[in-house]
């Protein structure tokens, strides 16, 4: 199973455009990348009026668009789906998963802060919390590392969760 860390905070903190960020310099290092959102809305997928779209509204509980290059699934679930099953299923053939979102899972979480948002950090920290990717200095006794330098946010990541290949 892949390695898996979180990425965090409150709305607007900046999480997807470190994440765009990230991913490139996991990259760099040889490791290979998955991405798991998590979204509390309704999911839709495709263009209205698209097959895939009219496929879905026709009442297909499964609808997955192949190409060459690519997949994208669509399934109807009962109930929202654990990290873990999705892992499972979705992420083997990767290195490390970074969740955006999920702060209230199992896996070590990095809360992303920017101080112009104008909201607090996230309260409820517990022993998951491992760092803050944060544009200002923090009062905590975790690391905190600074969100516009990537590339030591990477290594961070590598060196807490990968062990150095002699």
């Amino acid at each position: 199973m892949p390695q898996v860390i979180s990425l965090i905070g409150t709305s607007n903190s900046g999480k997807t455009t470190l994440l765009e960020k990230l991913i490139p310099q996991i990259i760099s290092h040889g490791f290979r990348v998955g991405v798991l959102k998590h979204h509390t809305h309704e999911f839709t997928f495709d263009i209205p009026g698209k097959d895939t779209w009219r496929h879905k509204q026709a009442g297909a509980e499964v609808v997955v668009l192949a190409t060459p290059y690519g997949i994208g699934l669509v399934k109807d679930i009962k109930k929202e789906l654990s990290i873990d099953n999705l892992i499972r299923q979705y992420y083997q053939d990767v290195d490390i998963v970074i969740t955006e979102g999920y702060k209230n899972g199992p896996y070590p979480k990095i809360e992303v802060y920017r101080a112009n948002n104008h909201k607090p950090p996230l309260s409820g920290r517990d022993e998951s919390w491992i760092a803050f990717a944060a544009d200002k200095p923090i009062d905590t006794q975790l690391p905190v590392l600074d969100i516009n330098d990537v590339s030591s946010l990477a290594t961070f990541i590598i060196s807490n969760f990968f062990t150095p290949q002699l």
